[in-house]
């Protein structure tokens, strides 16, 4: 059926709104059309203008709430109605608990996978202090031709304008204060800021992370060329004034790519890598290794996953997408084997390091991607009794799924961080594998982003 509307660009409409889609963004309709409004809750009558129109869709913006929802609150960040990192801080922090499982209902909907309605959905586990959890922070900067200065921050949604923030509220406050500091030093040493447009200048992104645990500091600064004016100058600054910055490094990202990193990495100053310890387990992290930015939840996230798999002293695992080997390592005391893969070679080098400083003989990792080198290793022989899969938020490949359904382990654990993905894989996935129970994890506060946990056993 055709809609029998179409709006214009800034016609202002009221609408009523339904449910949050996706990303955090309000859903409401005129005349059955949809219209995406950011920053809006259910139950709300708003007054809107629409930015965008096509015919099966509108995308608007707020101009003023009729009726308020009584979830709403003040967003406390300074930044919020223009910055695009938080979706949700307008929102009181237990409905967004409730939203995320929802969210993962909506998905399960949309997909329908085998038996989907009778799954269990557990409730969504929060933090008590939902702020000042990123362990990363890593910020764009530009160049501001009004003001003469270079900025630092993230993008407004959707658009490639900078907004400069020097007090994220969901940082962890180290980070910021370092990020600042070099904000502040890039200025000082006029060094030459990289401009998108004509592929010239010298400095593109800067991330801080720190290890939440051993409080060490890590300065990664992410250039177009190997050239770096000034270097020394802000190495011996950072180092005078923060002792926690224990390792500066700098990637070299020569293309015109939305990938922050490339594959060049230069050790600047000090130790190539910082140490973060969790589950009484040591992890190196170098620039370019993944490891989750909310180490308090990642706790829980790994409990939930290790009491999803069950396992016994005789059983083998597999670690897909392992990272630095942060779940595997977590499960190796408690297994056979464990074997992890990772397509970074830096990741799998700190994840034989990590699991060589424990003392485990039982783990083996190797570079290359799960969709290849499960059915490899299915082929010589080894057949794993759980595995655990942590894929990026495109979920699994083709032939990964096709490997879990023609070769099953008797456990496989799904740990998701995109609930659309995670919908569209159980379709496959449950023909072969009964879904125990989904658990829900909220490792992002004040976005629209969650983690979920899926046990699931060989039918």
């Amino acid at each position: 059926m055709n809609n029998p509307v179409q709006l214009k660009i800034d016609q202002t409409l009221q609408i009523k709104i339904k449910r949050l889609g996706i990303n955090g963004e309000g859903i409401g309709y005129h005349k059955r059309l949809i219209i995406f409004v950011p920053r809006v809750l259910p139950g709300e009558e708003v007054q809107v203008r629409v930015t965008k129109a096509s015919p099966r869709y509108a995308e608007a913006e707020l101009i003023k709430i009729i009726k308020q929802s009584p979830d709403r609150i003040t967003p406390p960040c300074e930044v919020y109605d223009r910055c695009g990192g938080c979706q949700l801080q307008h929102l009181a922090y237990p409905k967004q608990l409730d939203f995320k499982k929802d969210l993962l209902k909506q998905a399960l909907e949309k997909f329908k996978p085998l038996d989907y309605k009778n799954y269990a959905l557990k409730e969504t586990i929060g933090m008590e202090d939902p702020w000042h959890y990123r362990n990363k922070a890593q910020f764009q900067f530009q160049f501001n031709p009004t003001s003469q200065k270079t900025e630092a921050g993230l993008y407004e949604m959707n658009s490639h304008r900078l907004v400069a923030i020097d007090n994220c509220l969901v940082q962890e406050e180290i980070t910021q204060s370092v990020m600042n500091a070099v904000v502040e030093l890039v200025n000082a040493y006029e060094i030459p800021i990289y401009n998108e447009q004509q592929n010239s200048g010298i400095l593109r992104t800067v991330m801080v992370r720190v290890g939440i645990e051993t409080k060490q500091v890590q300065v990664v600064f992410i250039t177009s060329t190997p050239k770096f004016p000034r270097k020394n100058a802000i190495i011996r600054e950072l180092n005078e004034r923060f002792p926690q910055v224990v390792s500066i490094m700098q990637n070299v990202q020569n293309k015109k790519t939305s990938l922050v990193m490339g594959d060049e990495t230069i050790h600047l100053w000090g130790k190539t890598a910082i140490e973060e310890t969790m589950n009484d387990l040591t992890f190196e992290l170098s620039a370019r290794a993944f490891f989750q930015l909310n180490p308090k939840q990642t706790k829980v996230l790994y409990d939930e996953a290790r009491k999803a798999l069950d396992l016994s002293q005789n059983e083998t695992v597999v670690d897909a997408y392992c990272g630095v080997g942060t779940i595997g390592l977590s499960l190796a005391h408690l297994a056979k084997e464990v074997r992890g893969m990772d397509i970074i070679p830096q990741a799998i080098d700190d994840a034989r390091t990590n699991a060589l400083r424990k003392g485990f003989t039982n783990t083996h990792y190797e570079v290359g991607t799960a969709e290849e080198l499960l059915p490899t290793w299915l082929k010589q022989g080894f057949k794993p009794d759980a595995i655990v899969v942590d894929p990026p938020r495109t979920g699994l490949g083709e032939p990964l799924l096709k490997a879990l359904t023609q070769f099953p382990a008797k456990k496989l654990v799904y740990v998701s961080c995109n609930v659309s993905t995670l919908a569209r894989d159980l379709q496959v996935l449950a023909k072969t594998y009964q879904i125990d129970y989904l658990q829900s994890v909220d490792m992002f506060p004040q976005t629209a982003r969650c983690e979920i946990v899926v046990k699931l056993t060989k039918k």
